[in-house]
């Protein structure tokens, strides 16, 4: 069993699943409501230039205005002429409008990212109208393959010809023909977002990037693709136009699902977007895994929990740590983490062990199609490693802060905020002189007050010398309170 792709459409939103040897390793999901924008041109206008960041915010017509820095600006051409490397204030100014893509979502409270050296990509190439030179990318490690790949593109090229090109991963197996049509179909493309920028007005779209399904096809289908399961009649139909035009290989595996039972639930993907959102990931061995996020890093924590196989301790930790390396790679597939990201490992002390752990982690994280990067082991024994970030994790995405903990992860115990509400009767008892004090709370903080803390809030009535009256609501989350004057 080769890798398989589940499309499963509503009017809501379009979910992606990418399975290899029946095993979920991606998840991609894009809701009508907010659309991804990564790869679309907007003619944007620039609101406020900040030389000491040499950078620019840039509106667009999003919520929030979106971030150019001077690195995506020096290499383009603004307003016909081409610039050098000069400080952002020279190129750009406050009003100007100019023509951008999007690199990166907007994520948490940051703007979208923003080039101005604009990149359409096809199949098997990567069309960059303002550089003319020819690149190849970097998962092809292979110097002989690489020159190879580009003397090949150069000779199906004009040798008059306009712009650069990036030659793609899947191009090794492409044939001429295929080239050529990438080549025809990127610069078609290009002709269009040139018709459309002259007509646009400030702040609006001037080019949008393939839907979901589209990109999954143009960027995911390769030769161990066996099928692709689309679980709408009307998107069949479309994919299978654009496949016959532009991935042949995706013709053949396309089908129609038509199973009695939601695609998602028949291939188990449900349970995996479940566990994709879970802070705990338990490993077949008896392990587990524990992943924190926040808004700068995530970290990853293995443990060995219930799994006491091997022939001695050290040959348990090294078991599990084989396995955590293998989840913890497929684990940022679906939960689409990016940024930097520490896992600590459970102690190692044999250098070969440690080293062993490492590779497979390299290994695993080889087939992520999101750069990443692995720095090894600190002196503190953790493993520092970076994943590219494009768009919002699954976490953010799908979910939100807790009203009640407000992302803490845990609220205080009843007896804390029994504690909290007596120091607060003692402090209003100071500033105001009321006869009576009636505390309403939640049932559990009420029961504590009623129960073992009864003789505590007696004292503290005696003290004050005001009555105190209890007042159970269930309305009331475990941290809220209220205290009333009588």
């Amino acid at each position: 069993m080769g890798q398989e792709i589940l499309i499963n459409v509503t009017p809501q939103e379009t979910r992606v699943a990418v399975m290899d040897h029946g095993i979920a390793q991606e998840l991609h999901i894009e809701r009508r409501s907010s659309l991804g924008i990564v790869g679309n041109v907007y003619r944007g206008k620039v609101c406020r230039v900040l030389p000491g960041m040499q950078s620019a915010f840039v509106e667009i017509g999003l919520q929030r205005a979106a971030f150019l820095h001077a690195a995506d600006v020096m290499a383009c051409h603004i307003e016909g002429e081409p610039q050098t490397e000069r400080p952002i204030q020279e190129v750009l100014r406050e009003g100007q409008s100019i023509i951008v893509q999007v690199l990166k979502e907007p994520i948490g409270t940051k703007g979208a990212r923003l080039t101005t050296e604009i990149s359409i990509a096809g199949r098997f190439l990567v069309f960059l109208p303002h550089q003319d030179h020819i690149g190849v990318s970097q998962r092809i490690e292979n110097e002989d393959e690489r020159e190879h790949l580009r003397n090949r593109l150069l000779g199906l090229l004009p040798e008059k010809r306009s712009g650069g090109f990036i030659i793609r991963t899947m191009s090794e197996t492409a044939s001429d023909e295929e080239l050529l049509a990438d080549i025809e179909y990127l610069q078609k493309v290009w002709a269009k977002i040139q018709q459309e920028s002259q007509h646009a007005g400030e702040r609006s779209l001037v080019f949008y990037d393939l839907s979901l399904p589209r990109r999954m096809l143009r960027d995911v289908v390769n030769d161990d693709t066996v099928s692709i399961y689309v679980d709408s009649k009307l998107t069949f139909e479309q994919l299978k136009e654009f496949a016959e035009l532009y991935v042949a290989k995706a013709v053949k595996p396309l089908q129609h699902y038509q199973g009695e039972r939601p695609i998602f639930d028949f291939y188990n993907i449900e349970k995996e977007i479940e566990n994709a959102l879970s802070r705990k990931v338990e490993l077949t061995s008896g392990g587990y895994l524990i992943f924190d996020q926040t808004e700068a890093l995530t970290t990853v924590d293995v443990n060995t929990g219930s799994f006491v196989s091997g022939k001695n301790l050290s040959d348990t930790i090294f078991k599990t740590n084989l396995e955590a390396a293998q989840c913890i790679a497929r684990q940022l597939r679906l939960r689409n983490l990016g940024g930097i990201i520490i896992i600590d490992f459970i102690d190692m002390d044999e250098d070969a062990q440690r080293e062993t752990v490492l590779e497979e982690l390299r290994k695993a994280v080889d087939v992520d199609r999101a750069r990443t990067g692995i720095n090894g082991f600190t002196s503190l024994g953790l493993v520092e490693m970076t994943r590219k970030r494009t768009r919002e994790s699954l976490a953010h995405l799908l979910c939100e802060t807790c009203t009640v903990c407000d992302g803490r992860g845990e609220h205080k115990t009843a007896q804390t905020i029994c504690y909290e509400i007596m120091r607060e009767l003692l402090r209003e008892s100071k500033q105001f002189n009321a006869k009576e004090f009636k505390v309403i709370a939640s049932t559990s903080v009420i029961d504590l007050l009623l129960d073992e803390e009864s003789q505590s809030l007696a004292n503290l009535s005696d003290f004050i010398n005001k009555r105190v009256s209890l007042q159970a609501d269930s309305q009331y989350s475990r941290e809220a309170f209220d205290i009333v004057w009588i």
